[in-house]
């Protein structure tokens, strides 16, 4: 039997901000063509390559999984690199107040405050130009995401039975008792790959599955606290846009557009790709 028990957690619950910028805004999803039934970023990292990064002694899950999708992005677009745990624990300290030396304030952080972090000063050396919002129980848009963009950053809240679990899957009993949604807490995660039956995701230096059917409970419960964002580091990793593509689109207002268009915009040498990450904030059941 698995036993994730020991394993640290640390997303905070999800904090809206009004300014986020919406995924729907910018893609034409009249001239864009569905997204495959299958698509898998993480396969050229081996399989023990990805890395603790400290999750499992510290609540810095949000941090380490933008490590982690900083491995993903960089391995599809030349060679991979690892930032160090003492990046992703500098990252973390930012973001949340830890005090490593007095171990005080290890409490997790909020992947919004992670996310402008990441955008504003850098995470390990890398940086991310935005991040947008994706329509909350659009399943379509998440494949969407994963499919051109080359990974999603998630935030999950998990249910106790996630812990004895190989695969995570509503357990027998249904979402009620061990498998009620947070009733472990709140984690981050990336995903990295699906196909019809399976979500592949990343989390505690490990691959992880989930189950399509727990996706879709997923999509379907806690609307209301759900948010999904994209967000774009601007090199050619695994985006396929590029600029001037008829299914990228300015924003409704200037101050939307001038932030996308940073991410592709003309001055970018050889119109580089859009890379993006996507994250989702949701209870697993």
């Amino acid at each position: 039997m698995v036993g994730h028990s020991s394993m640290r957690l640390g997303k905070q619950r999800p904090r809206h901000d009004a300014r986020t910028l919406r995924l729907a805004d910018y893609l034409d999803t009249s001239t864009l063509p569905p997204a495959p039934e299958s698509r898998d970023w993480g396969g050229k990292i081996d399989p023990n390559g990805w890395g603790m990064m400290l999750n499992d002694q510290l609540g810095d899950c949000t941090c380490a999984a933008a490590g982690h999708l900083i491995q993903d992005w960089t391995s599809n677009a030349s060679s991979e690199q690892t930032i160090s745990d003492e990046e992703v624990l500098a990252a973390y300290e930012a973001v949340s107040g830890y005090n490593p030396d007095t171990k005080q304030n290890d409490n997790g952080a909020v992947e919004i405050d992670v996310l402008n972090y990441w955008r504003k000063t850098g995470v390990g050396g890398h940086k991310i130009h935005s991040y947008v919002a994706l329509e909350p129980g659009n399943h379509d848009h998440v494949k969407d995401a994963v499919n051109l963009f080359g990974g999603c950053y998630i935030g999950l809240a998990l249910p106790l039975s996630a812990q004895q679990q190989a695969t995570w899957t509503v357990p027998p009993e249904g979402t009620s008792g061990p498998g009620a949604s947070g009733s472990w807490g709140g984690h981050a995660v990336i995903v990295v790959a699906y196909n019809p039956r399976r979500i592949t995701c990343v989390t505690w230096g490990a691959i992880k599955q989930m189950t399509v059917a727990i996706l879709g409970s997923l999509l379907r419960r806690g609307v209301r606290n759900s948010q999904l964002r994209l967000a774009g580091d601007g090199g050619r990793v695994a985006g396929r846009f590029r600029f001037g593509d008829p299914r990228l689109r300015p924003g409704p207002d200037r101050h939307q557009a001038s932030l996308v268009t940073a991410c592709w915009g003309p001055s970018q040498p050889s119109f580089p790709s859009f890379t993006c990450a996507v994250t989702r904030e949701e209870p697993l059941a």
